[in-house]
């Protein structure tokens, strides 16, 4: 118990050290943003494209269930089941309705 207090005292008392070590060695110039030797020209930050990230999120919603789907094709291939093509039919059906929801909420219309 007392060398786990120890140990935490000292490595307390280490990272103050260092940190203060820092402060006091820093130079702002290492602060600023570094452009080949020049002053930075215009900010570092772009602005960010929300409709960009909506539709890779859509995208990638889309990849994985395509991905749902090829176990399903895989095993129509070996029995063919009324249940296994119910089930395809109805997943299906669901990913066609969330397309045509996204569509009318206009989040694949790009021009905007």
């Amino acid at each position: 118990m007392l060398s786990t207090l120890l140990s935490s005292v000292i490595a307390l008392i280490l990272s103050c050290v260092v940190m203060g070590a820092k402060r006091a060695i820093s130079d702002r110039g290492k602060s600023s943003p570094f452009e080949c030797g020049f002053d930075p020209i215009k900010s570092a930050r772009l602005p960010f494209s929300m409709r960009f990230f909506l539709l890779a999120i859509i995208f990638l919603i889309f990849d994985v269930e395509i991905v749902l789907l090829f176990p399903i094709l895989v095993s129509m291939s070996s029995s063919f089941s009324s249940s296994l093509v119910f089930g395809l039919f109805v997943f299906l059906i669901i990913l066609v309705l969330g397309l045509f929801h996204e569509w009318n909420e206009g989040s694949l219309d790009w021009a905007q």
